[in-house]
C-alpha cells in the first residue's frame, strides 16, 4: 500500500493554518528569534499565496489578552476571513473544522503558537479526528522555551506528523525551476526573507547576471578619493 506521506507537497494537494501569530503569544516565545520567526511566517504566508494553496487564520481571545495578528501577515491576505475562537486548540472551534473540510485536502501545512500548546492540541486532534497529515514549519512556529518547542516537536513526530521549514515547504511547491510562473515570484520571497541565500540571489542577478539593482531609489555612487 502506498503511503501518501511519501508524496510531496504541491500546491494541489495541501491547505495551510496560521495559528495564532498574535503579538501577545510572541512575547512569550523563547525558542527562536521573535523577528525572525516574524520573518519566517510571513515568507511562508507569501509562499501560499503565491501558488494559491487554501489558507486558514485563527486567532485567539485577540481582544481580551493576546492581540491582532501580524499586520504584516494579514497584509498578505486582505480579505481573508479571520477565525476567532476561545479554546486553545483550534480544533475545537467548528468554524475551523468546517474550513479544512471544505478544501477537500488532508495534507495540512501548520504553522503557530505556542509550539506546545496551540500547535501540538491542533496536530494532534487533526490526526485522530480528522484523518489529516500534519507538517508542521518548524522555524515560522515558537515555544515558551527551547525546550518546550523541541519536545513538543518530538511529541508531535512520534504520532505521525512531519516536521519541515518555511523554505522547504515553499521550494517543494515550486520543485522545477522550470516552472517560469511562479519562478519570479519566489525569487522576490527568497530576496527578501532568505537571509545569505537571498543575498547570493541577489549578487548573481547584479554581478553575474548583469541586472539592475533591486533598490528603488536613485542613487548615485561617488568615485572614491584616494588616500594622501
Amino acid at each position: 500500500m502506498t503511503d501518501s506521506k511519501l508524496d510531496l507537497l504541491t500546491p494541489d494537494n495541501c491547505q495551510i493554518i496560521f495559528i495564532d501569530h498574535q503579538p501577545q503569544m510572541a512575547f512569550g516565545v523563547q525558542s527562536i528569534d521573535r523577528q525572525v520567526l516574524k520573518n519566517n511566517t510571513v515568507a511562508l504566508a507569501k509562499a501560499a499565496k503565491v501558488f494559491n494553496i487554501p489558507t486558514i487564520i485563527t486567532t485567539v481571545e485577540t481582544e481580551s489578552f493576546s492581540g491582532n495578528t501580524y499586520p504584516e501577515l494579514l497584509d498578505v491576505f486582505p480579505t481573508h476571513d479571520i477565525l476567532e475562537r476561545t479554546s486553545m486548540n483550534s480544533w475545537d472551534d467548528q468554524k475551523v473544522r468546517d474550513a479544512l473540510k471544505a478544501t477537500g485536502k488532508k495534507k495540512v501545512v501548520v504553522a503557530g503558537l505556542w509550539t506546545e500548546v496551540c500547535n501540538n492540541s491542533f496536530s494532534l486532534c487533526a490526526i485522530a479526528e480528522g484523518d489529516y497529515e500534519i507538517y508542521m514549519v518548524a522555524d515560522a512556529s515558537g515555544g515558551t522555551s527551547k525546550e518546550a518547542h523541541d519536545f513538543a516537536m518530538q511529541r508531535m513526530i512520534q504520532v505521525g506528523v512531519i516536521p519541515v521549514t518555511w523554505q522547504q515547504v515553499m521550494l517543494e511547491w515550486q520543485r522545477d525551476w522550470a516552472h517560469r510562473d511562479t519562478y519570479d515570484a519566489v525569487m522576490n520571497i527568497v530576496k527578501e526573507h532568505s537571509g545569505a541565500y537571498g543575498m547570493g540571489v541577489d549578487y548573481a542577478y547584479t554581478m553575474v547576471h548583469k541586472e539592475p539593482a533591486r533598490s528603488k531609489g536613485e542613487h548615485r555612487t561617488l568615485a572614491p578619493v584616494p588616500a594622501r
